[in-house]
């Protein structure tokens, strides 16, 4: 199954509405905004999140702010937390850097979500040269995220 056949799935499967739109590589988040024709807060980014015991989460955070480490260990709940390096989030979802999306992931991790996400918003699609566009409240509801400000 391709990416975009998971996050098709995973997104039917609770009941969220996904337009792929398949889009020239970008070089930059802005870049990318630029080609989707959409301001970069309306791109959000999935990090991959190791905790200090191995498991991961996932973190949504709109393009236009930073992921805040202490907002964020302080909403978790935690001391310490990491960006993986590359083969490890690959290994964590099934999906390369730059197509990662809680939708269709390997492991259904825990998603933390920025409370700035609303509206329309486009995420990645789990392939290169395409952006997944959802509902933002929908997708947060879907994925039973927690709704916390967790970026600068």
């Amino acid at each position: 199954m391709t990416g975009r056949e998971r996050v098709a799935a995973d997104a039917a499967a609770r009941g969220i509405d996904v337009e792929f739109v398949e889009r020239e590589a970008a070089g930059s988040l802005e870049e990318a905004a630029e080609l989707l024709g959409i301001p970069a807060s309306s791109i959000v980014k999935t990090l991959v999140v190791k905790r200090h015991d191995g498991a991961f989460l996932f973190a949504l955070v709109p393009g236009d702010r930073q992921i805040s480490w202490a907002k964020l260990r302080a909403t978790v709940g935690v001391n310490k937390l990491k960006l993986p390096e590359a083969s490890v989030a690959f290994e964590a979802t099934g999906y390369e850097r730059g197509t990662i999306v809680p939708l269709g992931s390997t492991t259904a991790w825990p998603v933390y979500a920025d409370s700035r996400i609303e509206g329309r918003i486009a995420l990645g699609a789990g392939e290169h040269g395409l952006s997944a566009f959802v509902d933002g409240a929908a997708l947060i509801a879907g994925l039973g995220a927690t709704v916390a400000d967790i970026t600068d």
